[in-house]
């Protein structure tokens, strides 16, 4: 998966409409949001299919705030306390965590996809190969 787009928005009817409409137009393609409320903001969660750059322009042409970061897929167990010992590594290593989404459950373990801002620290101090040794595997 490529990057997390955390996105704010007003929360107003039709908003989400134009955002997927002005993504659309560029032949972007949503593979997965998330989006909740909170008074007269909303959050979206957003993961594309195509060139990042892309995305990221339309939400700057849109003028609405966004974290991007990049994102990885891990597997823990689903459990109660699972996420905050995760989440507790991560921190302890200095990596700001930007967004996460559950994307799978299957026999006791949790898929999530995790948004950072250093992903090789992140994948270190979750003890995974980092992205340079993935790369080397698929030579």
């Amino acid at each position: 998966m490529g990057q997390q787009f955390v996105v704010q928005l007003p929360n107003r009817p039709g908003e989400l409409a134009h955002l997927a409409r002005a993504l659309c137009a560029r032949g972007v393609n949503i593979v997965q949001i998330q989006l909740s409320t909170a008074g007269d903001l909303a959050c979206a969660l957003i993961y594309t299919d195509c060139c990042d750059d892309d995305t990221t322009d339309v939400l700057h042409s849109m003028g609405y705030p966004f974290v991007a970061g990049s994102t990885l897929t891990v597997e823990i167990e689903d459990t109660p306390c699972a996420l905050g010992d995760l989440t507790h590594r991560l921190a302890k290593a200095g990596i700001n965590l930007k967004g996460c989404c559950v994307i799978g459950r299957h026999h006791g373990l949790a898929e999530w996809s995790l948004s950072v801002d250093n992903e090789d620290a992140a994948r270190k101090a979750l003890g995974m190969p980092a992205v340079s040794e993935l790369e080397e595997v698929g030579r």
